[in-house]
């Protein structure tokens, strides 16, 4: 009968490690998608590593910076969303089963955009960006927090790739 609970306090323990070191692990970073804009060298579509921090956010793809915007030359947050009818993949799925398929194309996705613009002395700027599903409060919270503004819902936003 010691042995248990031994056991049980050993499994305790790792468990209470694994999931700290996991934690520890995150990077506290956003994928994002560049839609567009001022980022000099970055074409529409790549994928970003967004970093919210205290006092600015940083853009890096890969392993080198691509662009910094300081938190408080930010003067505009913006949000929209894209609707679509998820057609081509209710084509494939159709192929198989025309009942799934059929529903399919009835289902909507939608995509998140988050545009920043930015005015640094003579330094303007502004871009968009493609913020996952999961991501995009996190990343509205965190530029609002950052900058003091609020982000404004724009139609305008609705940018197509």
């Amino acid at each position: 009968m010691l042995g248990k609970p031994n056991l049980r306090a050993s499994v305790a323990v790792l468990l209470c490690l694994a999931i700290s070191s996991i934690a520890a692990a995150k990077d506290n970073s956003y994928t994002v998608i560049y839609d567009g804009g001022s980022l000099p060298g970055v074409k529409a579509g790549t994928k970003l590593k967004m970093f919210i921090e205290q006092d600015r956010v940083r853009f890096v793809d890969g392993k080198s910076e691509v662009g910094v915007v300081l938190a408080p030359s930010i003067t505009e947050i913006s949000y929209g969303e894209d609707v679509h009818r998820r057609v081509g993949t209710a084509v494939a799925v159709g192929v198989f089963t025309l009942g799934l398929g059929a529903l399919t194309a009835l289902s909507k996705s939608k995509k998140h955009y988050v545009g920043l613009i930015w005015a640094d002395n003579d330094k303007k700027g502004g871009f968009a960006m493609q913020c996952d599903k999961s991501d995009y409060r996190g990343v509205l919270a965190g530029l609002e927090g950052i900058s003091g503004k609020k982000a404004v819902d724009s139609e305008t936003m609705t940018v197509k790739n």
